[in-house]
């Protein structure tokens, strides 16, 4: 293999990144990323465990002199967000990403790149494989199908775990350390309708160019979700024109604020919905900020569309519910200045048949607020006549008044540094809270890494030069533990 990034240290640490980014490891896709943690262990004979769904366990006995300390688990997730964009052809399942390095960033080619959370891969790794490093045993935690539904870290036998204090490494800023993360859960809301046969003319509405994101840590950033404009649209359309829908698809992750939305419907008069849909997308456009003036609307026939549709009061319930349905900050925290405390994102629109599907994914640091948003949902979709199942719920990390590990980091980023880093309560998930959770509630750590801008994006790229320096913390933090 060619590596293009020689010229960084430790060399390993990056070699590292660059194998993993030839292996495809999408959630639930693990499979071979666990292979090649495993061949990796039996190259270093360290002790490891592999569990049926790929969450790997590797272990690392005690540098001299730390024999008797205490164990620490070292923690992050093997799978990444498999986004790409329309003109880019990549198979996520077959294809490594086409990586490049520019003025010390690491970009993939018009796909993301998985920095998020390669960095806690490799950081393992290279620890792991460092016969020179100063530490206590190590409990390295690869988990799998983090941006999905956590089920990893919530599946994963914790009885193989002897540590009572934790590095999580996928924090994605070098001057941040996370201490606390909300909670959230998935809710699926379903209509099934019955399908006519259509009568009039088919339009297709394709909403395209906002930026999207990470639809926790991005929550509150004014970004807007294609979704939410594609609902807009379609309820000012049939206030003014009532037309029948025949599909409507955006959206590829729940837990991502979608890009792209397109939908065919049927209307009577052609030039009639086009000048109103063109008139309504002009007002949205002046309520953007400037990373969503990529923004586009575009209408086209669409010859081809299936023969049959949704009736004008089905399509009514679809498209208002979409709109009532909250979506974006719910409330803020009112102990921690500036933190989102509760939110929502409508993820993903599907329509198959004659069903069409909202995924949505709530989130919230207070578990009680959690339950107030839940059954929002369930009195809209009852109201609407929808079904919606509620699953992949987790728990938060609540924040800690004193802690050990906190003080410790603390010490070692000023040492490296020169000043103090910044603590942060994040209002997204990370798997801190259920380690924790199913470890008897007294793990004591924090959540850190190296600079990822653009996570869950084409965009996504990472900081090398801070790569470097979050191992040198990290290996300071465990040389005075």
């Amino acid at each position: 293999m060619n590596y293009i990034l020689s010229d960084y240290s430790p060399n390993d640490l990056f070699r590292y990144f660059e194998d993993i980014c030839a292996i495809p490891h999408g959630s639930g896709n693990e499979k071979a990323i666990a292979d090649y943690l495993c061949k990796f262990a039996e190259d270093n004979n360290l002790e490891y465990y592999r569990d049926d769904i790929h969450n790997v366990l590797i272990k690392k006995k005690a540098s001299k002199g730390y024999e008797n300390k205490p164990a620490v688990l070292l923690q992050g997730h093997t799978d990444m967000v498999c986004e790409k964009n329309n003109d880019v052809v990549h198979d996520f399942d077959k294809d490594p990403l086409k990586i490049y390095e520019k003025d010390g960033w690491l970009y993939a080619d018009g796909t993301t790149l998985g920095g998020d959370d390669g960095i806690a891969v490799v950081m393992m790794m290279a620890v792991l494989a460092d016969k020179n490093a100063n530490h206590p045993p190590l409990e390295c935690l690869f988990t799998v199908q983090e941006e999905t539904s956590m089920a990893g870290a919530i599946a994963f036998d914790y009885s193989k775990l002897t540590a009572r204090s934790f590095i999580n490494l996928d924090c994605e800023n070098i001057s941040y350390a996370t201490v606390s993360c909300a909670g959230g859960v998935r809710c699926d809301l379903s209509f099934e309708l019955d399908l006519y046969k259509n009568q009039n003319s088919p339009i297709k509405i394709t909403v395209k160019g906002l930026a999207g994101g990470h639809s926790g840590t991005g929550i509150n950033s004014g970004k807007q979700n294609a979704n939410i404009i594609m609902a807009k649209l379609l309820v000012g359309l049939y206030e003014k024109m009532p037309f029948n829908l025949i599909s409507i698809n955006g959206g590829n992750k729940v837990n991502a604020i979608p890009r792209e939305c397109e939908c065919v419907i049927s209307v009577f008069d052609k030039k009639l919905a086009k000048e109103t849909i063109k008139s309504l997308a002009d007002t949205i456009r002046k309520q953007l900020i400037k990373e969503d003036k990529k923004f586009s609307v575009r209408i086209d026939n669409a010859n081809g569309a299936s023969d049959t549709a949704f009736c004008f009061k089905d399509t009514y319930r679809v498209i208002s519910t979409m709109n009532i349905l909250p979506n974006g900050v719910y409330e803020m925290s009112r102990s921690l200045e500036g933190l989102v405390e509760t939110s929502s994102n409508l993820g993903v629109v599907t329509t198959t048949g004659n069903t069409v599907n909202i995924y949505l994914m709530p989130r919230s640091s207070v578990e009680a607020k959690l339950d107030e948003i839940v059954m929002k949902f369930d009195i809209i979709a009852k109201l609407a006549g929808a079904k919606i199942v509620h699953h992949d719920r987790y728990p938060g990390w609540e924040y800690a008044p004193t802690s050990k590990m906190r003080d410790l980091f603390e010490k070692c980023y000023e040492n490296k540094f020169g000043r103090k880093p910044v603590f942060e309560a994040v209002h997204a998930g990370v798997e801190c809270g259920i380690i924790i959770n199913n470890m008897g509630g007294d793990l004591d750590g924090i959540s850190m890494g190296a600079t990822v801008r653009g996570i869950h994006t084409p965009e996504e790229h990472l900081d090398l030069a801070s790569l470097s320096d979050a191992y040198e913390i990290m290996l300071d933090m465990l040389k005075q533990l």
